[in-house]
């Protein structure tokens, strides 16, 4: 597959999912709109805590504790004015935030008041370490991968796009929830290999290997979803946003969307290792049949496939460590356990990626030993070789 006429498929792919993504069956439905927040938001520093003490607050005058500190506005049009403001503490330490001269905070400030702009404390300033971290986690890579790290770089920022302004906003303007992300995980995943690994074959087995993996991952998360009786409405989040004026969504079909999505990456992966496998031992021995091919295939994934397995499950696991360490405390019965809507969901969704995991190995395998394939490079050779026909 020569450059160019690699690059020019590449787009032409693109296009063409764009166009899927963007003319779902939801038709031209129009994006949903939040509502506009009349308050400010930046951030703060605490300059003092003036005082601490135990005050009754609420409708049943039970007893809280009142922090006034002053702060300093350190953005917008407030910048460098002091406030004075109470922050209040509950004593439950999953929400109250406890605060310190230096601390930085981020505020709302709302405009309109006659004696002035009222300014509450939402929570502590985090972005700004996460920004630093962010741009640690992108100099390792490039510092570690030269070029190759810095187009990893480049596809991740792309799929950081795809998901927040193509996947979200059609997903909100009432698409199907399942087939949005069928087309954008395809996008994702052939944008992914070709930057990363260039328009060639290689790319072109591990996309296909990927897709292959992701199709089981997604009918086994339908399958095993739908007989579970998951209703998707197992997590908070989930809760909060059927409550939400004029936004019909698909909660089942959301619930199912996350596992294949959040399955795209472990099966990316294994894929991608394949594929260069495969070419690696072509390129060692050029004469290898493609039975020979996919059992070095074969070999190779069933090593990343242990690890890559363990990976998926422990990922879940972490995330519901606080949930198990509670159904521990109370000795909950296992089949109680088992039975429980979000233990379902976790279980159906560490397994149907699990599952995509696996077997993306022999589908990989298989079209990586087709198309590298002395048969198939013969052929190649002889189509870039032929005279153009006038």
């Amino acid at each position: 597959m020569s450059g160019r006429r690699g690059w020019i498929s590449f787009m032409l792919a693109a296009l063409v999912g764009g166009l899927l993504l963007g003319l779902s069956p939801a038709g031209p439905a129009e994006a949903f709109e939040p509502p506009l927040e009349p308050s400010i938001r930046t951030r703060a520093r605490v300059l003092e805590v003036v005082d601490d003490e135990e005050v009754q607050e609420g409708a049943w005058g039970l007893p809280m504790r009142r922090q006034t500190v002053t702060l300093r506005i350190l953005g917008g049009r407030y910048r460098d004015e002091t406030f004075t403001v109470h922050n209040y503490l509950s004593g439950q330490p999953g929400y109250d935030l406890v605060l310190s001269p230096g601390d930085t905070v981020l505020v709302s400030i709302e405009e309109g008041d006659v004696e002035g702009p009222a300014v509450f404390i939402e929570d502590f300033a985090r972005d700004t370490y996460l920004y630093g971290l962010m741009g640690l986690f992108a100099v390792s890579l490039v510092a570690m991968g030269g070029r190759k790290g810095l187009k990893t770089l480049l596809a991740l920022a792309l799929t950081i796009l795809a998901v927040f302004f193509l996947l979200l906003p059609r997903l909100l303007a009432g698409s199907p929830p399942v087939a949005t992300t069928v087309v954008l995980c395809a996008l994702i995943t052939l944008a992914t290999m070709v930057m990363v690994a260039g328009p060639n074959r290689k790319a072109l087995a591990a996309t296909l290997g990927t897709t292959g993996g992701l199709a089981v991952a997604g009918v086994l998360a339908m399958y095993g979803g739908n007989l579970a009786q998951l209703m998707g409405m197992s997590a908070q989040e989930a809760q909060f946003l059927y409550f939400v004026d004029d936004l019909q969504l698909d909660f089942r079909g959301l619930l199912f969307s996350g596992m294949i999505l959040g399955a795209l990456g472990a099966i990316m992966d294994v894929a991608m290792s394949i594929a260069s496998a495969v070419e690696e031992i072509r390129r060692a021995n050029p004469a290898l049949s493609p039975l020979a091919l996919f059992r070095s295939g074969m070999n190779v994934g069933r090593d990343v496939m242990g690890t890559m397995a363990n990976t998926l499950i422990l990922a879940y696991t972490g995330g519901a460590l606080p949930l198990l360490l509670l159904l521990m405390v109370h000795d909950a019965s296992l089949i109680k356990v088992l039975n429980l809507d979000l233990i379902a969901t976790e279980v159906v969704r560490a397994l149907a990626g699990s599952i995509g995991v696996v077997l993306c190995v022999p589908i990989t395998a298989a079209l990586a030993s087709v198309v590298f394939s002395p048969a198939v490079r013969r052929r190649v050779a002889r189509t870039r070789g032929a005279p153009r026909r006038a």
